[in-house]
């Protein structure tokens, strides 16, 4: 069936123009005070078939053109286009279809995040065994007791401090290579981690035997450590393909790092005892020389304390100077009293005389020499005797410092200054947490459709610039 063409015919109707009404069928009829313009509109029909303006009828000429659709009044002036260059307004978009690309997009999207969330998928419900999780945690103490000795002399720095906590020790020790090599000759690692089998679980199972390093990259995936450094609290969490066999190797875990700590307790403890033991030592042998000092000068000189002479000798000296006075004055009162040559002043005189002879032969001992005498006087004892009795006193305050000092770290080695307390003993579990399927597949597809669309966006930019 073809469409004829459809005219539109346009028609300029004067909204005051009258409309003529057919009167019948002799001639029309004009209404009085009408006009026949041109712009009227014309009677249906009129003799001819003509209009009163001399033109073809309407029915006339639309029976040429052919019956229209539409007929519509012509434009107002006022919306008519008014001339000049008109705007072009931009083609219309095509409609969209299916290209290559879009082809590549989606086998891109099919082979990078369709295939790997399912073979994931796939492989975690299916092939991945079950793992089951024991939890352990605990915490470095240390005893801060004052022993006897320190109440009495006060705190003594025997052994100083380690210059990292010994929580961080244990977390690195947890991590070494020495506690796996010791815990699998315990409970040998290798076969209990490769249950299910290699060929059943190689994500997941150990490949034995391998060597200590691939046992040890295979121990941080299965024993898992947090450390709180603010709170010096190591919590673990130890996976298994059996119960048992998880809360085992957590049970080694912490008695291996008790025995580290005790270790380490022992280590500071025995340096602590032998720094006192050889400070000891040397105190005593020193006191020793100075009282073995002190015994030969008393042997040697006959004295006991030298100062103790040196008063008596001092205090004869005085004595002499009285009685040397009393003389002198004595043979005055007879040299005014009585006559030349009186026996008695002869006398005196030789009383003085012995006197002073005595004078200088203790002044002399005590050290007040005339520059002939090369005798030992006792003012030389005397700094000789006070310089090995500094050199005692010296000697014994060393040995009462380095003996509280031993005492001291004897009974800091009695006690056990540092312990590995527990706070969450090792569990057993009883039901199978791990592998954590829903959160694997999630993060598997996550990532491949993040990479996915990375990439496509790419492209699209790529080619949008080229």
């Amino acid at each position: 069936m073809t469409h004829q063409p459809v005219a539109i015919i346009e028609l300029e109707v004067p909204l005051n123009a009258p409309t003529s009404r057919k009167p019948g069928p002799g001639k029309p009829k004009e209404e009085p005070g009408g006009d026949a313009r041109a712009g009227s509109l014309p009677s249906e029909k009129s003799p001819g078939g003509k209009d009163p303006a001399g033109g073809r009828n309407v029915p006339a000429l639309l029976k040429e053109v052919g019956t229209p659709d539409l007929v519509r009044p012509a434009p107002s002036p006022a919306l008519q286009t008014p001339p000049g260059p008109q705007p072009e307004f931009p083609r219309p978009a095509r409609q969209s279809r299916f290209r290559r690309r879009h082809f590549t997009v989606l086998l891109s999207f099919v082979l990078m995040v369709v295939a790997p969330a399912v073979v994931s998928a796939w492989y975690l419900w299916t092939r991945a065994a079950d793992q089951y999780a024991s939890n352990v945690g605990f915490s470095v103490r240390s005893e801060e007791q004052a022993s006897a000795i320190d109440t009495l002399l006060g705190p003594l720095d025997l052994g100083g401090g380690s210059s990292a906590p010994d929580a961080e020790v244990l977390y690195q020790f947890i991590q070494s290579q020495d506690l796996v090599a010791r815990i699998d000759a315990k409970l040998d690692l290798r076969a209990l981690w490769s249950k299910p089998g290699p060929e059943n679980d190689p994500v997941f199972s150990y490949h034995p035997p391998g060597t200590i390093e691939d046992l040890l990259r295979h121990w941080k995936r299965k024993a898992r450590i947090h450390y709180d450094s603010g709170t010096g609290l190591i919590d673990l969490n130890v996976l298994a393909f059996d119960p048992e066999d998880a809360k085992a190797v957590a049970q080694e875990i912490f008695a291996e790092s008790t025995a580290m700590i005790n270790e380490l307790s022992s280590i500071a403890r025995e340096d602590a005892i032998g720094y006192a033991r050889d400070e000891l030592d040397k105190s005593v042998d020193r006191l020793k020389l100075a009282r073995a000092a002190v015994t030969q000068f008393r042997n040697r000189t006959q004295i006991v304390d030298p100062t103790i002479d040196v008063q008596g000798q001092a205090g004869i000296l005085n004595t002499l100077n009285q009685q040397l006075a009393e003389a002198m004055i004595e043979m005055d009162m007879l040299r005014e009293t009585t006559r030349a040559g009186d026996p008695r002043i002869s006398q005196a005189d030789r009383k003085i005389r012995v006197i002073e002879a005595r004078i200088a032969d203790e002044k002399r001992k005590l050290g007040i020499r005339d520059g002939t005498s090369q005798d030992e006087v006792f003012a030389a004892l005397v700094g000789e005797y006070e310089g090995l009795i500094v050199d005692r006193e010296f000697a014994e305050q060393t040995y009462t410092a380095a003996l509280a000092a031993y005492d001291s770290a004897l009974a800091e080695a009695q006690r056990q200054t540092r312990y590995l307390a527990a706070h969450v003993r090792p569990t057993l579990a009883e039901k199978a947490e791990y592998p954590e399927r829903v959160k694997i597949f999630g993060l598997i597809t996550l990532f491949a459709f993040l990479i996915w669309a990375i990439l496509v966006l790419a492209a699209y930019s790529l080619r949008d610039r080229n």
